[in-house]
């Protein structure tokens, strides 16, 4: 099954759902990175239960905080 990852294409087993894709990329931080599928936000709680399907496209996002000086 192929879909994209942070632009890249990659091959994975069908059915692979979103917590074993951050264990599988080597995510830095899955604590605190936030994530989309076809730009639309996954709750963390369904991480578990989401199932990536074929030519879906995966964003993974740290939200930095800052501010002026």
């Amino acid at each position: 099954m192929t879909f994209t990852i942070a632009g890249e294409k990659k091959e994975y087993e069908e059915g692979i759902n979103l917590t074993t894709l951050i264990e599988k990329e080597q995510i830095d931080n899955p604590d605190y990175v936030t994530v989309t599928i076809n730009d639309e936000f996954i709750d963390r709680d369904a991480f578990p239960t989401t199932v990536i399907k074929e030519g879906d496209t995966v964003e993974f996002l740290y939200f930095m905080g800052g501010g002026a000086a």
